[in-house]
């Protein structure tokens, strides 16, 4: 017992007590540098600010066919920019058939 409370008291001690990291060169100060980003089409900035603005919209004054006619331009506006990123989306179900099929086959 007396042996088990002095070890752990002495990793206490050497956990506590970390060395600090010595730096060996001479600190730089940033600078800052453009990087160059891949810009965005206009069409997908348009199409963006629109959505933010339906989203800030205040909607409970608006009429029934009004608010219909947003829904269908937000699911028009959100369905072209997919077709513009482009990319693979998976379902739940596909991904769990394809780890299925990878622990059977493997």
């Amino acid at each position: 017992m007396k042996k088990i409370t002095i070890s752990i008291m002495a990793a206490m001690m050497l956990l506590s007590f970390m060395p600090k990291q010595l730096n060996a060169e001479t600190p730089t100060e940033p600078t800052s540098i453009s990087v160059n980003q891949a810009s965005e089409p206009i069409e997908v900035v348009t199409m963006r600010t629109r959505l933010d603005e339906i989203n800030t919209m205040d909607k409970s004054n608006l009429s029934l066919s009004e608010r219909k006619q947003l829904r269908k331009e937000v699911r028009g506006l959100r369905s072209h920019l997919r077709e513009i990123n482009g990319g693979v989306y998976l379902s739940v179900g596909a991904i769990i058939i394809i780890v299925l099929l990878l622990i059977l086959l493997l």
